[in-house]
């Protein structure tokens, strides 16, 4: 339920992070980087744009439904953090982290044998590389 967009992802639960319902409860609620905003037609026939993580008293005056806004997390904001680009607010507010992850998450254990605490991008490639016999 976290994606504005609806999109079956998974919010990777990670101590301090974004997918804390506490760290997240702290947050002020704003749509601003916009990147998953829906387009609806207003009642002018204008195009206007609106995202269920906004504020909700945002999104109802945009025609938009109360129960859209239930536990939606800003995305944006949070994977933006997640790549070390959080926005700092005037009031020193930082984003926290969100992490995503697909069905696949519960094969990450793989990349974390031997004590390891981290993985990078070659590590994934040799990985599939080896899993399906191209060398």
């Amino acid at each position: 339920m976290a994606s504005p967009t609806g999109f079956p992802f998974k919010i990777v639960s990670l101590e301090g992070s974004g997918s804390s319902s506490s760290v997240y409860a702290s947050r002020p609620r704003r749509c601003d980087l916009g990147f998953l905003r829906h387009a609806y037609r207003k009642s002018t026939g204008v195009i206007g744009f609106r995202c269920p993580a906004e504020p909700v008293n945002q999104y109802l005056k945009k025609d938009g439904k109360d129960s859209e806004t239930h536990g939606r997390k800003c995305i944006c904001n949070g994977l933006m953090a997640t790549i070390g680009l959080g926005q700092i607010q005037t009031n020193h507010y930082q984003e926290p982290a969100i992490l995503t992850a697909g069905d696949d998450v519960k094969e990450l254990a793989r990349f974390f044998s031997n004590g390891r605490t981290s993985y990078s991008a070659s590590d994934v490639i040799e990985q599939l590389l080896g899993e399906k016999g191209i060398r």
